[in-house]
């Protein structure tokens, strides 16, 4: 009797010892309630991007046909939030190292794609757009990685959720186009730009599957963010770009934005590295609501009642393509 307690006693510790040590393996970043920590974080920092960004044009004087000065802008943000994680990854003892030639033309596509032309992109959309009608509209970027993930991966299949989530999420987008002229409608280089941004925002998400198979994912997202800085910057000085006007607020809104990038990117690539897409994707569903209602709140622009209606949608169709059957 004694000798089977004995033998039940250490069978049940060994369970509870292995048990522990499964649990101590799994990431942080894996864990359910910090993925939804970290993922809201980077979802809500960037929703408050939209205003920021053109309040900060507004302290630096920068105006719609300033296409250098708002590359220069976009550039001196992501090169120093850049050097910033690549700082931080030194520090944490990081793995600097490259594993091949190839694998860095991997790394500047991605740096081209994620920082460079979508950021160029970006400024150049929002400057010629509302910030609330500009965020609503970029969450197209979630449906195009729906679809475009189900072309280039074999483990990404088409379900009725994600065809039904993306037809409604794709109505929002549209909808925003409802109204007279006078309630905003579609123009190039305002919703055309944005529309382009989200489309690399989608293919970087992509190729963010591979980024940690070739460096680590914060030294990889640092390099992105810097190199991709670096020529921003330099196309926008090639195009006569300035800061015409330099401000300690100004500086403030430069300096918040940056600390956006430098967290958001950090947590978002590492969750997206952990994760399945779709697993962290959903909580991009707040970055329109929130670009939206901040813009309105900090930019006094006009909410108009199709913002409602996009945003619903949009958010109802990631819903529908990420939850469970």
């Amino acid at each position: 009797m004694c000798g089977t307690t004995i033998a039940v006693v250490s069978r049940h510790e060994v369970n509870e010892t292995i048990s522990m040590k499964t649990s101590n393996s799994i990431s942080i970043f894996q864990r359910p309630l910090w993925v939804a920590v970290f993922a809201l974080t980077a979802a809500i920092a960037w929703g408050f991007a939209y205003p920021l960004i053109k309040l900060g044009y507004g302290e630096f004087q920068i105006t719609p046909m300033m296409t250098g000065s708002k590359m220069l802008f976009a550039g001196v943000r992501f090169c120093i939030a850049g050097l910033i994680i690549l700082a931080m990854a030194k520090l944490g003892h990081k793995d600097f190292h490259v594993r091949s030639g190839i694998d860095w033309w991997y790394l500047l596509l991605f740096c081209l794609v994620n920082t460079t032309l979508h950021y160029a992109f970006f400024y150049i959309g929002l400057s010629h757009s509302e910030g609330s009608r500009a965020a609503i509209l970029n969450s197209l970027s979630v449906f195009s990685v729906v679809i475009m993930a189900c072309m280039f991966f074999k483990s990404d299949r088409m379900t009725p959720n994600k065809i039904v989530g993306c037809v409604i999420g794709f109505a929002g987008i549209l909808s925003l186009n409802l109204g007279g002229a006078d309630s905003g409608r579609f123009t190039w280089l305002g919703d055309g730009m944005i529309i382009l941004n989200a489309l690399c925002g989608a293919t970087a998400s992509l190729l963010t599957r591979g980024l940690g198979k070739r460096v680590n994912v914060f030294v990889g997202t640092g390099y992105s963010l810097a190199i991709g800085g670096v020529i921003l910057v330099g196309f926008g000085l090639l195009f006569g770009g300035t800061l015409p006007h330099v401000t300690a607020l100004g500086s403030l809104w430069l300096l918040l934005l940056i600390g956006i990038s430098t967290v958001g990117f950090s947590l978002y690539n590492k969750l997206l590295t952990c994760n399945p897409v779709g697993k962290v994707a959903i909580y991009n569903s707040l970055i329109p609501v929130v670009g939206a209602v901040s813009s309105c709140l900090c930019l006094h622009e006009t909410f108009y009642w199709k913002y409602v209606l996009a945003g619903a949608l949009a958010t109802a169709g990631i819903y529908i393509i990420n939850k469970g059957k």
